[in-house]
């Protein structure tokens, strides 16, 4: 039995916290975002993960996923850990291709992010957007949020995991 994509929604435009992540990658949009879809396989291309495990398949290719990646202050790697329902919009069968999460489990639980694509001339245009009302902490969850979690772990985690992708695709 195949069990039918997540249904996401539109990403949310009303959080308190917003990262981005962009960066222009020299290859053509079906291979950077076949990196980015492939999941399971991050760990063997980038470093930083410690792991990602699928719990539960969708047909569109994504599911329940679990990773887990280093966020590195100098010498000492700190963990970090997340589960996230995850959709797959391909571009054969998408006008806005796009991989999308939703945090389900972990400190981030709430969080959307979404990676699009734009197919440009010199090459793809990855966006990745994170958004969130931060962790349900009274008084400190929206500053923890927008002071410590998105700029310090969220945007250090996928600036780097954009990186490492950019490059096996440009290679």
């Amino acid at each position: 039995m195949t069990l039918p994509p997540y249904v996401l929604g539109p990403m949310p435009v009303d959080r308190r916290m917003a990262t981005v992540d962009e960066r222009l990658v020299a290859a053509p949009l079906s291979v950077i975002f076949d990196l980015a879809a492939d999941v399971e396989r991050w760990p063997a291309r980038l470093t930083h993960y410690r792991f990602v495990r699928m719990l539960e398949r969708r047909n569109d290719g994504g599911g329940l996923v679990e990773m887990s990646a280093y966020r590195d202050f100098g010498p000492l790697p700190w963990p970090t850990w997340w589960t996230s329902m995850m959709t797959v919009a391909r571009p054969e069968h998408s006008a806005a291709p796009a991989v999308r999460f939703r945090h389900v489990r972990g400190i981030t639980t709430g969080m959307d992010v979404e990676w699009s694509f734009e197919s440009t001339d010199g090459g793809t245009r990855v966006r990745i957007v994170h958004v969130w009302n931060g962790p349900p902490w009274p008084v400190i969850g929206d500053v923890a949020a927008r002071a410590v979690i998105g700029p310090m772990f969220v945007h250090g985690i996928a600036a780097r995991t954009l990186a490492g992708l950019a490059r096996a695709a440009e290679a």
